[in-house]
């Protein structure tokens, strides 16, 4: 005679690992990765060999200071770390990626239980933070193919003047711009988060409604709706930050209520501050109120009867 089995859910079952998950969304970045060797240089891969590094021997030292299980094998501080380098400039000093990596580990992290407790996006926090702490870093390089990555500077798209002559549309969507080693390149960044969305590592549901807002907004606005999705880090934060499990909603319908979200506030950074850039601000921003999200957009329990209301006395 068969027993029926009855357990709470969720019934879906799998045997996907953290750490499979880290290593598909690292083959993702590759392409940004080879993107920004070609456009600036092998400097790119120093950057970011440093900050995986120190991302992982942060995140080694930390466990063992607070007498937990190490968790280095689940790839996340990989990841952590692979991202935050795509964010930063060619031109960085190297100490300075060291101390991106302790805030997004430690502070960001691991002060707050570890991977799934943090509540907001480590490699986006720790880029504001740098970006806060050391103007200086807010320098961008032509790319390679005209001169020494190392030697020039340039704005980025979305810093240009009104009288500057602007980037063609196959030039920003190639890399062809300046800007910090994986924002540059909208096709690697599409590649990889196509790549993502195949392999059903993320849903598109945030990175789509992200774009679409801000391409909304900005044709709304009187601005080139393709030039300002094009420009920046959009591509790099709809695809790899607003799809971060632990600091993003679950649902679908919160999924779009925190694209909308991060493409509203982006582009009133980008029309209303002085900051010419607001991806990261909006992701963060957006991390705290991920818990509002979820409980608004939580979807009501098949058959689940409404509380009765107690009179009051």
């Amino acid at each position: 005679m068969k027993r029926l089995i009855v357990s709470p859910s969720p019934h879906d079952e799998n045997n996907i690992k953290t750490s499979s998950i880290m290593i598909n969304v690292c083959i993702a970045l590759v392409p940004a990765l080879i993107a920004a060797c070609i456009i600036f240089g092998l400097r790119s891969l120093l950057i970011t060999a440093v900050c995986i590094a120190s991302c992982v021997i942060f995140e080694y030292l930390c466990r063992r200071l607070m007498k937990r299980d190490n968790t280095i094998g689940d790839m996340s501080a990989v990841v952590t770390g692979f991202i935050l380098a795509l964010n930063l400039p060619v031109t960085v000093p190297l100490w300075i990626p060291v101390i991106g990596s302790f805030a997004a580990i430690v502070i960001v992290k691991q002060l707050f239980g570890g991977l799934g407790q943090n509540f907001a996006n480590p490699a986006a926090t720790a880029r504001i933070i740098l970006m806060l702490s050391f103007p200086s870093i807010n320098k961008w390089v032509v790319p390679f193919f005209y001169k020494q990555a190392d030697a020039v500077t340039a704005a980025t798209p979305l810093a240009l003047g009104e009288n500057d002559i602007l980037p063609s549309y196959l030039d920003m969507f190639l890399g062809n711009i300046g800007g910090s080693l994986g924002e540059t390149c909208s096709l690697a960044l599409l590649i990889g988060g196509l790549y993502l969305a195949a392999r059903k590592i993320i849903s598109l549901a945030a990175p789509l409604s992200f774009i679409g807002s801000l391409a909304l907004l900005s044709l709304i606005s009187g601005n080139d709706p393709i030039y300002q999705i094009l420009a920046g880090g959009v591509f790099l934060g709809a695809f790899f930050m607003a799809t971060d499990y632990a600091t993003t909603p679950i649902s679908t319908k919160g999924k779009i209520v925190f694209g909308i979200g991060c493409g509203v506030i982006t582009f009133v950074i980008r029309q209303f501050c002085s900051l010419p850039e607001g991806v990261s601000f909006s992701i963060l921003l957006m991390n705290v109120l991920t818990p509002y999200i979820e409980q608004l957009t939580r979807s009501k329990a098949f058959g689940a009867a409404k509380p009765e209301k107690r009179d009051k006395k």
